[in-house]
This record gives structure tokens, C-alpha cells and sequence, in this order.
């Protein structure tokens, strides 16, 4: 039985799991259910985030996003996330610095020309 907790996707999305949240955050303020909905629709079931809350948090804490709109719907409080300035910035230069190691992985991995 193989053991996903340790696998090249397990890590890849513990990596780019901010990322991606700050990416559909930035488009729009949401909330984490309906964020969580979104990144399936978007990857196709590819790309899921088991625990959703603590990255959320996390980012919070670190002043990347905000709570923008706080509304109670049939008895349940949603809080919707917006990406704040300080995130906005995190999230380019990280996309930046993303890019670049994308293009020297695929250097040192693809065959010499």
C-alpha cells in the first residue's frame, strides 16, 4: 500500500497550497467552503486541500488576507477572505520566484539540446 503522505503531491500541494488560495482570493472575496468548491471545479478534483482552515488561518495571521464581509445565510456565519495589499505582494514575487525554479528544474531535467 503506498503511503500518500509522503508523496511528490502531498508535498507539491503543501508548497503551493497558499498560493492557490490567494490566487482565487485575489480574483474575488469568498468564503472557505465556497473557495474549497472552487479549487475542485478549477482542477477538476486534480488538486484538493484536506484542511482548508489551518492555511486560511495561517494566512491570516501572516496579514495576507482579511475577513472583508462577515454574513449570516439560513443560521451559518460565512466570512469572506479578501487578499490583502501585503498578500498581493507576497503572492507576486512567490509566483516570480515559482516561475524561475520552474524553468531551472526544466533545465536540469531535460535532455542537453
Amino acid at each position: 500500500m503506498e503511503d500518500r503522505t509522503h508523496s511528490f503531491a502531498s508535498y507539491f500541494k503543501r508548497c503551493t497550497s497558499s498560493l492557490v488560495v490567494l490566487s482565487l482570493l485575489r480574483e474575488k472575496p469568498m468564503y472557505t467552503y465556497e473557495l474549497s468548491q472552487e479549487l475542485l471545479r478549477r482542477s477538476q478534483g486534480g488538486y484538493t486541500i484536506a484542511i482548508l482552515y489551518p492555511i486560511m488561518y495561517r494566512l491570516e495571521e501572516q496579514g495576507y488576507i482579511e475577513i472583508s464581509q462577515t454574513l449570516v445565510i439560513d443560521g451559518r456565519t460565512r466570512s469572506y477572505y479578501r487578499v490583502t495589499d501585503e498578500g498581493e505582494s507576497y503572492l507576486k514575487h512567490t509566483m516570480a520566484e515559482f516561475e524561475e525554479l520552474l524553468r531551472v528544474f526544466r533545465l536540469l531535467t531535460s535532455p542537453e539540446a
